[in-house]
């Protein structure tokens, strides 16, 4: 789409089996950010290498705005519904820029708590850093997992960084939605030279999205 700026897409792949060098509980792990985990947790094991991955994001590609996005969590289901990804971020203008972007595009997007101050103690561990899995699991645990992977390039990092987790929307029954793909076409689409792209782009030139009228009528459109 003839994107302006220096973009970078890590995928964060493993293979998910059992074998002699599986995780297993009690386990200690130094992940790439140097930061040690203790594994309380095997099923939480996806946050593992997103957690490298947006260390290597920050420490190897120098990016100043890290986002995020994975099945991460069951419970996102339950805090943002159905058809909502959860997205938590510690910018509120990146937060406001993704529910805007999900309304103008379909991919509809609602926030978490963002709060490391009260919430990323769930995991403290007497022998690491952390651990990978929340002491209560009625403490948010879409956003505590969140914190987890932010913990790897530090709440005090300078740059942006957005988690969405898109767990329950991107399947329907057995088939897949492909929820995602117009979430980041529209929130980066002020940075391509696509017209559409920057007229839906919450974060354009101009600061602009869709005029109102066209975006009433839009609404209108997708009621009926």
């Amino acid at each position: 789409q003839g994107f302006k700026d220096n973009l970078h897409a890590v995928f964060c792949l493993a293979e998910n089996a059992v074998g002699p060098r599986a995780t297993r509980p009690d386990d200690i792990h130094v992940l790439y950010s140097g930061k040690t985990v203790e594994i309380n947790n095997t099923d939480a094991e996806g946050r593992l290498i997103l957690a490298d991955g947006v260390a290597y994001a920050c420490k190897d590609l120098g990016a100043d705005i890290i986002l995020d996005m994975a099945t991460l969590t069951g419970a996102q289901g339950i805090a943002t519904g159905k058809y909502h990804a959860a997205v938590l971020t510690n910018n509120e203008e990146w937060e406001k820029a993704c529910v805007k972007a999900g309304r103008n595009c379909g991919d509809l997007v609602h926030p978490l708590v963002y709060c490391p101050e009260l919430h990323f103690s769930e995991f403290t561990s007497a022998v690491a850093d952390m651990k990978n899995s929340v002491a209560d699991r009625d403490n948010t645990p879409s956003s505590c997992a969140g914190l987890f992977i932010a913990s790897h390039i530090g709440f005090d990092w300078p740059g942006v960084w957005v988690h969405i987790d898109i767990a329950a929307p991107v399947h329907a029954g057995e088939r897949a939605t492909g929820y995602g793909v117009a979430l980041l076409l529209s929130l980066f689409g002020g940075a391509s030279e696509d017209p559409l792209l920057n007229m839906v782009s919450p974060l354009g030139c101009n600061g602009n999205s869709l005029p109102e009228d066209m975006e009433r009528d839009s609404k209108r459109r997708r009621l009926v």
